[in-house]
């Protein structure tokens, strides 16, 4: 883990029940300086159990476990392990862990803060006044709506979906979901429907479905086509959902509005044709950047370790079978 990201999921006490779980496990905690310091050839660690990794961590290949020949679990502070997990840590019977679950509640509640702004046409108004466009202009904005009685389509019942939908129903929109898992719609107080009909139905999209081969552009140009004039997209998710090409010549129509916290290229160019649309909401992916969710995450790492130490199930494995539907 970066030395830079270290006190974001570990305060002084986490460090300190760091420190005591690594006793427990027999041994201390040696810091690497992100998870390049494993990759290529190395120095061999005989005497890790226990690996925690965070964003930018390269694949975990048999070359590198070679290294880590006592390695029983890797615990990840973030959500999708799909990047680094390998085949081969499975046949070596090394635990996957994560922390996803404790991301959920920030991205919902920037999900949500997304949905009100484009309901009320704040990309629109606040482009137009900081463009110095005039008072009389800048109020020439399509109608504006309230959450209570809106309906919200939400493409995916994820972890973050369901804590999106829980805000939702709490202020009173109504609730379409596109999941093709999705068993408990009634007792989620949603309407399950499918992907188009959801998109001709909904006052605002929402986005919170993993990143699948078979979820590659699922918003593409026909289903964009299908919004209501005056729509809004909101994605929080990943920018693998979208076709961004078949979003920007929609977003250049002023037919629907979107707000996005993730892109094709990040950092994105300063160029980008997004960030002159007025009718767009542009975060730089930190939906699940705060400090509560973060140090939330290190509790969860944590609490996993700890179970390893003590030979308990852990309650946020990651097994082969889940890496085909998850992010």
């Amino acid at each position: 883990m970066p030395e830079a990201l270290r006190g974001e999921f570990f305060d002084a006490e986490g460090l300190d029940r760091l420190a005591a779980v690594a006793g427990q496990l027999g041994g201390g905690v040696a810091w690497l300086d992100g998870g390049l310091a494993l990759d290529g050839g190395g120095p061999s660690w005989p005497a890790v159990r226990a690996l925690v990794t965070s964003w930018g961590q390269p694949p975990l290949t048999a070359a590198v476990l070679d290294r880590l020949p006592s390695l029983e679990v890797v615990a990840h502070v973030g959500a999708t392990v799909r990047p680094f997990v390998t085949p081969e840590l499975y046949a070596r019977g090394i635990t996957v862990t994560q922390a996803g679950q404790a991301m959920a509640r920030p991205v919902a509640e920037v999900a949500l803060t997304f949905t009100l702004a484009l309901l009320h046409q704040v990309p629109r108004f606040d482009h137009a006044l900081t463009a110095g466009a005039p008072w009389q202009r800048a109020e020439d904005a399509p109608p504006r709506h309230e959450l209570l009685d809106s309906t919200i389509g939400v493409v995916g019942a994820s972890r973050t979906g369901r804590a999106f939908i829980a805000l939702l129903t709490a202020l009173g929109a109504r609730v379409l979901v596109a999941d093709p898992y999705l068993t408990d719609a009634e007792a989620l107080g949603v309407e399950a429907v499918e992907l188009d009909e959801l998109f001709r139905r909904s006052r605002v999209v929402v986005l919170h479905a993993p990143s699948l081969p078979e979820t590659h552009h699922l918003v593409d140009a026909r289903r964009l086509a299908l919004m209501p004039d005056g729509a809004g997209l909101v994605n929080t998710a990943r920018s693998w959902l979208v076709d961004e090409d078949a979003l920007v010549a929609e977003l250049r129509t002023g037919r629907i509005d979107a707000a996005l916290d993730v892109f094709d290229a990040e950092p994105l160019p300063v160029d980008h044709p997004l960030r002159a649309l007025p009718n767009v909401l542009l975060t730089p992916h930190h939906a699940a950047g705060t400090v509560e969710g973060r140090l939330r995450q290190g509790r969860i790492v944590l609490d996993e370790l700890a179970r390893s130490a003590r030979g308990e199930p852990l309650e946020h494995t990651v097994t082969p079978s889940d890496l085909e539907r998850v992010a």
